[in-house]
């Protein structure tokens, strides 16, 4: 499997400007996709952010299968972190969301309105890898469309302040990758639900990564989808890509059917799903 790297030049200088923001918030959120929490985690936030609070939102819950994005939170949890999980289009999200920074914000709070500072907005920094649907998100806290929203990676390109409500305030930032993944994995994983950008990876490589984890934990969407056949699934993975693309009336052409395969998965239409799971954190 080949190795995937992509780090714009822009990701680059979002994350000083982040830093050159940081002293203006309270808080950081960190936006990871509940598809893959971990996998979605940019390790180099942690040295940005340094000891500011940090709420992990898990977006796009309603793509991810939901005990495990249970299991996630509550690993977190255990963990001594704040993480909640979202469905940006849900109306409650924006509540959810201002109640449980200020919840974690409590005594800070308290400091400020005891100088006899009342009503003053919290204010975050939104920081998370491309494509995480940070700004569908921000657009439904806002309740305008002023974040640029997109289906490819690498939409917004600079920073900007959204005011969410009187309690508060938002700074977006552009996605952010990191120079070069440990595990090469993690990249396959990013390229499985779309955040980098197409042209960068091998198409056939990412979807026999996902046919592999969709034949062993969901075997049953393949045959409903693709009409694949029980003796169909005792074929090796590379077998059974050749099969699913013929079952589908592509005959020979696996590229084509590839990128198919892929647009299913992240469109929701092979159900919901979580390529990381809480067992392999715990074993490795």
């Amino acid at each position: 499997m080949a190795t995937i790297q992509w780090y714009p030049g822009h990701m680059a200088k979002a994350i000083h400007q982040v830093e050159d923001k940081l002293h203006l918030v309270d808080l950081v959120f960190e936006l990871v996709d509940a598809r893959i929490p971990e996998a979605s985690r940019n390790p180099a936030i942690e040295k940005v952010i340094q000891n500011k609070p940090k709420l992990v939102i898990m977006t796009k819950k309603d793509l991810a299968d939901p005990q495990t994005t249970a299991a996630w939170v509550a690993h977190y949890e255990a963990q001594g972190q704040v993480a909640i999980a979202v469905d940006s289009r849900n109306r409650n999200t924006s509540k959810q969301i201002t109640e449980t920074a200020t919840t974690m914000l409590a005594d800070k709070i308290a400091k400020i309105e005891a100088r006899g500072i009342t009503n003053r907005p919290v204010r975050a920094v939104c920081v998370g890898v491309p494509n995480v649907g940070k700004s569908t998100l921000l657009n439904h806290i806002v309740n305008k469309k002023i974040a640029q929203v997109g289906d490819r990676p690498g939409v917004t390109k600079s920073q900007q302040w959204l005011k969410a409500s009187k309690k508060l305030e938002l700074l977006d930032t552009p996605g952010i990758l990191w120079p070069k993944f440990d595990d090469p994995i993690v990249g396959t994983k990013l390229a499985v639900t779309g955040a980098i950008k197409e042209n960068i990876y091998p198409n056939d490589d990412v979807a026999l990564y996902a046919l592999t984890f969709f034949k062993k934990y969901y075997p049953q969407r393949l045959i409903e989808r693709y009409h694949v056949t029980a003796d169909q699934l005792e074929l090796t993975e590379p077998e059974l890509l050749v099969a699913m693309t013929k079952n589908m009336g592509m005959r020979d052409d696996w590229e084509r059917f590839c990128v198919a395969f892929l647009l299913d998965i992240r469109k929701g239409r092979l159900g919901r799903f979580t390529l990381d799971l809480t067992d392999e954190i715990a074993n490795a």
